[in-house]
This record gives structure tokens, sequence and C-alpha cells, in this order.
């Protein structure tokens, strides 16, 4: 058999001042990693080894990703989606297709860019070769992705630790599909929820746990819930479950639905506990362990926020909170003075707050070096599907008792490295602010005396009821108590 791969995956904040431009994309082509190595460990390169394994031939087009950011130009888009279209020609004949994308990349003129290259890819293979899509669960699914592709599946987890399993589930069911063992067949149902929903709390994990043991039972081929993502305003925004099954369309409608009322009935307690910065300050000085990590969630550039709001650090230092650590701000000018004065210089500075009214002000200060690192790297996953996360080069300057990790390019945090790559030993902090929402907590919790989260302003606020959506369904909870009126 032979198998097309390829990845274009970004997520869009249309409300982030951040353009996505082509320079903004990390990019590969035809298996050459050598461009960005952390594609090593990447889905595409997952698919390729698995097919390889089997005997299988593999024609891999592009791997593109670029950190969450605003809508990305359209030349871009279209550059991107024509190559993989030429290159998908120039493969044929393809026994199927296996496309990693994101679900809510937004380009000018673009609303659904997944939808579109997936009808794309369609038009090209003909109404019978699969089509396998892996989505991250912030995406949002439409009708034009669900009647093109022949199966999808999106992450359970979040922080996403199982990107590689639902990549191996979403390749055996193709290759079954490839080989006339099954007839995938979906069914998707509008939960008329706009939100954030963590699987490490209850009562998420509870219904994830549930997803998972529906599956590979009773012709259930696989389960997916798609969260959304909030601050994408799009049509389709909303989250939605989905379900294969084995040639039953009416099944798979029908469990998508009894799980979306399920997931719906949850609806008042499935939402995350946020606190303002005060009281989230408040509430981590009353811990008696430490150290407390506070994650800075509407600051995150997972989410398309800059990266380098001064709002958290501005009330520390008002304050005078001591014993903090705070990474990361996304400075690459501060990075580069830091750099040059070197460890042990004292300067003034002017740190973040560069990107516009949602980064905050400028804060100026006078701070003193305290850690360099060139090419510094954390890390996202368990230790056994470890992956590379680049920060650049990284600094570390300590202002009345609080050290601030600076990084030059821009990146959310998630893990404890951002610290110890610049000399800070997190164990022996009060507190921790981590500028993310979530993927922190995958590698700080097992630090944590207590893991709080923290809402100021910012590009991802996660205060729905109040995005200003001009496309979005706004008949949708929490904007409407009831809106199934059930």
């Amino acid at each position: 058999m032979k198998f097309f791969t390829a990845c274009l995956a970004t997520e869009t904040n249309t409300f982030s001042p951040m353009p996505t431009s082509t320079k903004s994309f990390f990019v590969s082509r035809k298996g050459d990693y050598s461009t960005y190595p952390p594609y090593k460990d990447s889905t595409v390169a997952l698919f390729r080894k698995w097919a390889e394994a089997k005997g299988w031939e593999v024609a891999e087009s592009i791997i593109a990703n670029a950190e969450p950011a605003g809508i990305t130009l359209k030349k871009t888009y279209e550059a991107f989606r024509d190559e993989i279209v030429a290159d998908l020609k120039a493969a044929l004949p393809v026994d199927a297709v296996l496309l990693d994308l994101h679900g809510a990349m937004v380009a000018d003129g673009y609303d659904d860019c997944e939808g579109d290259l997936i009808a794309a890819a369609r038009q090209v293979v003909g109404p019978d070769v699969p089509i396998g899509v892996e989505l991250d669960l912030h995406c949002h699914i439409t009708e034009k992705m669900v009647s093109n592709a022949s199966i999808i599946i999106t992450y359970k987890e979040y922080p996403h630790t199982d990107t590689a399993d639902r990549a191996l589930e979403l390749f055996n069911l193709i290759a079954d599909t490839a080989q006339g063992k099954i007839k995938p067949t979906m069914g998707v149902f509008d939960c008329k929820m706009i939100g954030l929903f963590y699987p490490t709390q209850e009562p998420m994990k509870s219904f994830v746990d549930k997803m998972k043991s529906l599956e590979g039972k009773n012709g259930v081929l696989s389960v997916s819930l798609a969260h959304c993502f909030p601050w994408g305003d799009v049509k389709d925004l909303g989250a939605k479950t989905l379900v294969v099954t084995d040639n039953n369309t009416a099944q798979a409608a029908d469990l998508a639905k009894a799980l979306g009322l399920e997931l719906y009935g949850l609806r008042h307690t499935v939402y995350p506990r946020y606190l303002g910065i005060d009281a989230g300050l408040d509430e981590a000085l009353q811990v008696e362990g430490s150290p407390v990590v506070a994650a800075d969630v509407s600051d995150n550039s997972g989410g398309g926020a800059p990266g380098d709001s001064t709002f958290v650090l501005r009330r520390l230092l008002e304050r005078g909170i001591e014993n903090v650590a705070v990474g990361c701000i996304w400075d690459p000018i501060a990075v580069s003075v830091a750099m040059d004065a070197g460890v042990g210089a004292h300067l003034d500075m002017r740190i973040g707050g560069k990107m516009g009214p949602m980064s905050g002000d400028p804060l100026d200060l006078h701070v003193e070096v305290i850690g360099i690192k060139e090419d510094a790297v954390q890390y996202f996953g368990s230790d056994e599907a470890r992956m590379d996360m680049l920060l650049g080069n990284s600094a570390a300057v300590r202002v009345n008792g609080i050290d601030i990790v600076l990084i030059s390019l821009r990146t959310q945090t998630f893990s404890p490295e951002v610290f110890t790559n610049v000399g800070i030993d997190p164990l022996k902090r009060r507190l921790l602010i981590v500028k993310s929402t979530q993927h922190f907590y995958g590698r700080f919790s097992p630090i944590a005396s207590e893991v709080i989260y923290i809402t100021g302003p910012g590009a991802v606020l996660p205060d729905f009821k109040n995005i200003p959506y001009q496309y979005a369904n706004r008949d949708q909870y929490p904007m409407v108590e009831n809106p199934l009126n059930i």
C-alpha cells in the first residue's frame, strides 16, 4: 500500500494582534527534518515509521506548524495548500491519505482552512480513497470536514499527552479502511457550548474515560470531543461530539447525540475555576507548601496571545511578593541586552508590554542578569514520548526577589526546564508563574504543592460571555443558560 501524509497546523486567535505569515511556520519537506529537528518526533514522522514497518510506501509532503497567533495571510495558506495538493497529485495513485491538522486555522478569506484542504485532497483522490484526519481537541468541526474526510479523530487529553496514541488509532483505522476491513461512518452532535474543559479534573476526567470505554465495541471505532477554540470567531465555533462507527450512520449519530447531551448536562460543573490576579496571588500565599504554580492563562502563546504581558508581574512588584519565578516573557530585545551584558551585570531594562493593550505597559526595571542559555529547550509530554520545544536564546533577570525568564522564540511554558536552563531551581521558589493555560500541567503538577489558574487582561481571557464575537453563534452556553431547551 501507499500512504500520502502531510501536516498544516496552526490555531488562529481571530482577536490576536499577531498576524500569521509564511515566516511564522517551521517547515520541513518530504521527510527532511534537518530544517526543524523536533519534527523527527512529529505525527507525520510516526505515520512514516508505522507504514514502513509494514513494508508500505509513504509519500510525505510538508510539515508546517506555526505558534498560534492571529489570522493567517491568504497567500500563506494558499501556498501551503497548493503545495500539498501538488505533492498529492504527483504521488498518485495512493491507497490512503493521512493529514495531521489542527482544526482551528483561519486565514483571510478562509474561515475553515482544514475543511478547504480536506476537500481539495478529496477532489484529487476521488470518492473511494480513505482520508484520515487527526485534529487538536481545540478545533472547529465543520460539515465540510466531515463530508470530505473518511475518519476524523481528535485528541482526548489536555495537556495533549495522547497525540501519538490518537495518531496510531487513526493510522490503524485508515489502514483497515483501505484494506476493506471496515467502512467508517461518522456522526456529529452540536453541544451548544463554548468553553475550555480540563480532562485532568472531574467531571471531565470521567467523561473522557467513558469515551475511551466505548471504543472498539459494538461497531464503535472511535469517539471524540471537539472542545472548540473559544477565541476563533467563526460560525462553526462550539463544542461537538464526533463518533466513528463501522458502516452504521444512525448508530454514529445516536451515540454522538447521547454523549453530547451528557456533556451538556454537566455544563454547570465542567468549567475550570479561574481567579483574578489579586485573588489568585492571595490564595497562593495562603498555601503552606511550595512551590505553588499559578498559570497566567490569559497570556498563553499557545492560544495566540503575545506572551509578553506584564499584568501579573506588575502586581507582584507592587505587592512586594518575593521568592517568585516568572516564566516565560517573550522579549527578544531584552534577551539580547541581557546576553550582551552577561551574568552578574546590573542594568536598567524595559521588559514586556511590546505588542499592544493586551500586553499591558512595559516595565522599566533595574535588574541583575542571573542566567543565560543559548538555544534553550523545554519539553512536552511524558518521558517516554518527550518532544523538544524550542525557546531560542533565554536569559533570567532578578528584581526585588523576583526571577524573570525571558525568551526569544514566542511559546508557552511547558516544563520546569524554562527555569533550570538559566540556573533557577523551581523547587526553591515559593511561587512559580507560568504563562500557559493547561499544557504546563503535565510536567509542573508533579512538583507543585498546588496549581492555581489566574486570569488577568489578555488575548485569551476565558470570559466567554463577554468575548466580542461577530460571526460565532451566540445561542450557546454560557451566553445562553439553556440553548437546547431541555
